[in-house]
């Protein structure tokens, strides 16, 4: 089982998807961009998207970024054997972070249930529990507005 994740700049996951593990990530890239709920922030009426999109070279293929262009999506996707993954690095660990606070969850680290909608149900119960702790901390800490 492979959890597919699309993360804000702060870790925060956006849109989650399971599939078998021998699924490739760019089968689920439109589809993960597509359940992407509002995003909040600015005044006006709030984005069904995100701005800039980071990927690593998993997503190097030629129907990942015309998908993402027409969408208005900013792409920077690592290309194979012409950049190195380590420009990625200061985009990356951010949805490996998130990642990692997934596995925590018990439920998420070895996968018990039979059906993949339970599995999913649980996916999305964690990473609601993560935006959950991020505002938490957030509450007990607040940004001065001269920030």
């Amino acid at each position: 089982m492979k959890i597919h994740l699309i993360a804000d700049e702060h870790g925060l996951p956006l849109a989650v998807e399971i599939s078998a593990a021998n699924v490739h990530d760019k089968r689920l890239l439109e589809h993960l961009v597509d359940k992407i709920g509002p995003i909040r922030g600015r005044k006006g009426r709030p984005r069904r998207r995100p701005d800039k999109l980071h990927g690593d070279k998993g997503y190097d293929y030629t129907d990942c970024r015309p998908a993402l262009r027409a969408r208005g999506i900013i792409h920077r996707i690592a290309r194979k054997g012409i950049e190195s993954s380590q420009r990625l690095g200061p985009h990356r660990w951010k949805v490996e972070r998130t990642i990692a606070w997934l596995d925590g969850f018990r439920a998420l680290s070895v996968r018990y249930e039979r059906k993949a909608a339970h599995f999913l149900a649980f996916v999305a119960l964690g990473a609601a529990m993560t935006c959950y702790k991020a505002l938490a901390k957030q509450a007990d800490n607040p940004i001065p507005d001269e920030l």
